[in-house]
């Protein structure tokens, strides 16, 4: 695995541009980064905590999470969508049309002793209008979509499993079930392949696991961390993985750290946001 970037509290939001540049975050220490294919490191946002998730967006620039939901373009901050009630989102991802779906965080997962409020999943499909799709999901975390966009599938970390919902041709979902029980680790970030396997990053288990599409273990990629956080396709033919971290069991002066490396697999386009 090759080492890109090093030193952070807790990387997270990993996702790679035309350039090949990629853009993540410091969901504990705060701000949101860009290392350009050359390994120059800038900071795009400075000091925003609890990013848990970034996407590309169609009229360049990024779309965050934390606080509220953010497009943040050549240093011009847009909200795009908050709720009073709830006080942070976590991961999102993007549809086919570029409707954004995030998780809520009701709850701080750093703050020892905190009372654990299961979180909702939401779609925001324009400027301050976003709509409740499920609830009961313990601590959200990745995001992702079968290649023929029929089926979603959430990491909630806290249960310990993945689930999947059916789509309909609207984008709403039915059909609650659980995918796979993670073991050796809590599921964390997720990404989906060209074949419809997933792959997901084990928080607490140093790795990151392949599933098939029925939720059978498919292989395990060591990686030289324990608190494995996050992971996205790059790379012009999206074979490379990235995979974000909170550490480095190698060198703990390190701390959390981006990885590379190569799969045989090619890796599903994120959409670019259009809200």
């Amino acid at each position: 695995m090759e080492l890109l970037a090093s030193g952070y509290g807790l990387v997270e939001g990993p996702r790679v541009d035309a350039e090949d540049a990629l853009y993540f975050s410091d969901a504990r220490d705060g701000g949101v980064f860009r290392r350009d294919a050359g390994g120059r490191v800038e900071t795009v946002v400075p000091k925003r905590r609890g990013v848990g998730g970034i996407a590309l967006h169609a009229d360049g620039g990024i779309v965050i999470s934390g606080r509220d939901i953010c497009h943040v373009k050549d240093g011009v901050s847009r909200t795009v969508f908050r709720l009073e009630d709830v006080p942070g989102f976590n991961d999102l991802f993007t549809d086919a049309q570029g409707r954004i779906l995030v998780g809520s965080q009701r709850f701080n997962p750093f703050a020892e002793g905190s009372e654990r409020i299961p979180g909702e999943l939401y779609r925001v499909a324009g400027e301050g209008v976003g709509e409740r799709l499920y609830g009961e999901v313990g601590l959200t975390n990745g995001i992702g979509f079968s290649p023929d966009g029929r089926l979603l599938y959430h990491s909630d970390s806290d249960a310990g499993h993945v689930i999947v919902h059916d789509v309909d041709a609207d984008g709403f979902v039915s059909g609650r079930r659980p995918l796979v029980r993670c073991r050796g680790g809590a599921p964390d970030g997720l990404a989906v392949d060209e074949a419809g396997c997933i792959w997901v990053a084990l928080f607490g288990g140093g790795r990151v696991a392949r599933y098939t599409p029925d939720g059978r273990l498919d292989r395990s990629l060591e990686v030289p961390a324990a608190s494995v956080a996050s992971l996205c396709f790059g790379g012009a033919d999206l074979r490379d993985l990235y995979i974000a971290t909170g550490d480095n069991r190698e060198d703990r002066s390190l701390r959390g750290c981006v990885f590379r490396t190569r799969v045989d697999e090619a890796g599903l386009p994120a959409p670019r946001a259009r809200v």
